[in-house]
């Protein structure tokens, strides 16, 4: 393969909505630039509704071609998450975050707008098989986790190396001591299911409060279950914060709780072990449930308020195993680094 020194990351975002892909996107150009490519983001806007749009989306970014730029030839593209995976060039790298889920797994629960009805059936049916065809182009398949490669063999019969990275935070996470508090991260959505987290609360020790480190759509009505609940003394909303606040935050947890809907990745996860805090995280929650392991780097249980006020119940009343689980999971993710994904994506490319 000829050497490659100029790259592309390409990027699909909601405008005004700035998530955990974005960040990874921006974290890999500037670990390429480091290793001296000479990288840049391209990002064209996502738009998901109606449903016919995810077509032009695709669409859009098929008619773009990243072969050269100013009269001068790019080496590589990669590749993130759907549309993105559409674009034209002859060396084209997907380094899979996930796929427009609401086709896949998701189809046909609360989690979708795509039902079982004929007309959803043959779109979706569609857009698979464009993604099959779109992701089949690629020169070198890659998953941000197992659980995303196990969707891609399941849905679309291709095959794909798992590649963790490192989470935002990498650089700036400590340990502290175990604090009165559990936390959650991450935007306030459905699938986050922070609604069981604030459920939960009723059926912890009355000492324990929980701290919710987001913002989203979901915020005032998880706010009425916390006062239905009786809980909405006991939690802090942070709404949107500065990393420096959220890496302390993780530093004075007594743990985090994070209980997505299978999630591809979750780097919350990784982030609240490179604090050497435990996490609880349920037993439908995929991504995260590749680093938590029940008992040994956290708690894993049943997807109710219930199981997860016991699990938090469990921690506050011994914190000798919490700190244990923490530690375990800090050794578990400590040797995830951006080196390591910038050489497996780029291998032979130099």
């Amino acid at each position: 393969m000829p050497s490659i020194s100029t790259v592309l990351v390409c990027e699909a975002q909601v405008p005004f909505v700035h998530g955990g892909a974005e960040l990874h996107v921006r974290g890999l150009v500037d670990e390429l630039t480091r290793r001296g490519y000479r990288a840049e983001r391209v990002s064209i806007p996502f738009k998901w509704y109606p449903k016919s749009e995810l077509l032009a989306q695709a669409a859009a970014w098929r008619l773009i071609d990243l072969s050269e730029s100013n009269h001068q030839r790019i080496d590589a593209v990669i590749a993130t998450k759907f549309p993105t995976y559409f674009v034209r060039h002859p060396n084209k790298i997907a380094w899979l975050f996930h796929q427009y889920r609401a086709i896949y797994d998701l189809a046909g629960t609360p989690y979708s707008e795509f039902e079982h009805t004929e007309g959803d059936v043959r779109l979706r049916d569609t857009l698979i098989g464009l993604d099959r065809d779109a992701l089949g182009e690629a020169r070198r398949l890659f998953t941000n986790s197992r659980n995303t490669a196990a969707r891609l063999a399941r849905y679309n019969g291709l095959t794909a190396e798992p590649l963790y990275h490192p989470p935002p935070l990498a650089g700036q996470l400590k340990s502290g001591p175990l604090g009165d508090y559990v936390l959650s991260v991450g935007r306030l959505e459905g699938n986050k299911r922070v609604d069981l987290i604030v459920g939960a609360l009723a059926h912890v020790l009355p000492g324990v409060r929980l701290v919710v480190a987001g913002e989203g759509p979901l915020r005032q009505s998880l706010e009425a279950t916390a006062a239905e609940a009786g809980v909405a003394g006991r939690i802090t909303w942070t709404g949107r914060i500065s990393a420096n606040t959220l890496v302390d935050l993780y530093a004075g947890a007594l743990g985090v709780v994070f209980p997505p809907f299978d999630e591809d990745y979750g780097y919350i996860t990784l982030e609240a072990f490179l604090s050497r805090k435990p996490v609880i995280t349920t037993t439908d929650a995929g991504g995260p449930l590749e680093f938590v392991e029940d008992g040994v780097t956290g708690l894993v249980v049943e997807p109710s308020p219930e199981a997860i006020g016991a699990a938090i119940n469990r921690l506050a009343d011994d914190r000798r195993i919490a700190q244990s689980l923490g530690d375990a999971g800090y050794d578990r993710v400590r040797a995830i680094t951006w080196d390591g994904v910038v050489d497996r994506l780029m291998a032979n490319g130099r």
